[in-house]
């Protein structure tokens, strides 16, 4: 089974990443930002970062610090067959990334410029289907990404630590450019 956990700075490109392993390479894209909206809008709870950590942080200490990555796994276990590999988008907790790791996955780091990054989501956050939970300040956009890059001293593991997470990274992608550049990097990066 071939996995590929991916993990960044936020509107850095990593879901640009996902459907590009799909689309050119036969991998199940699996968001597990969606699984947990999905499952935030079952209890009748607002998709915004907040409830999405607290969610994330609930299934970690019920499942295990791996359960995102263990639900992406399955789904591609239930249809293996159709695809070459399953690639999951966005890994945010280190003990994610050592449950890819555990499976003998790879782990990919996206960042850009913080500039670059909030513009990308202003400028895509209807066709996301995102408008209301990207309607922010740069100021908001900066502080959101600061209470996940770091685990608050005291904090259970169950928590979002992005630094962590970068700091186990195997591969690093810079998206400053454009799509085409991009795409080129990432598959020279993965050696597809």
């Amino acid at each position: 089974m071939k996995i590929i956990g991916l993990a960044g700075t936020n509107g850095s490109g990593k879901d640009t990443v996902g459907h590009i392993l799909a689309q050119d390479h036969g991998y199940l894209f699996v968001s597990v930002t969606d699984l947990l909206r999905d499952e935030a809008r079952r209890r009748g709870q607002p998709a915004e970062r907040e409830v999405l950590r607290a969610i994330s942080a609930e299934w970690r200490q019920q499942s295990g610090l791996g359960v995102l990555v263990d639900r992406a796994v399955a789904q591609y276990r239930a249809g293996q067959d159709r695809y070459a590999g399953v690639v999951m988008a966005s890994l945010r907790n280190p003990g994610e990334a050592d449950r890819v790791h555990e499976l003998d996955g790879v782990m990919v780091w996206v960042d850009a410029d913080p500039r670059v990054r909030y513009g990308r989501i202003q400028a895509n956050a209807a066709s996301r289907g995102r408008a209301e939970e990207d309607q922010k300040t740069f100021e908001q956009f900066l502080a959101e990404e600061a209470a996940e890059m770091n685990k608050p001293a005291g904090d259970d593991d169950t928590k979002l630590n992005m630094s962590a997470v970068k700091e186990r990274c195997d591969v690093f992608l810079d998206n400053d450019g454009g799509l085409a550049d991009f795409r080129s990097e990432t598959k020279k990066a993965l050696g597809l």
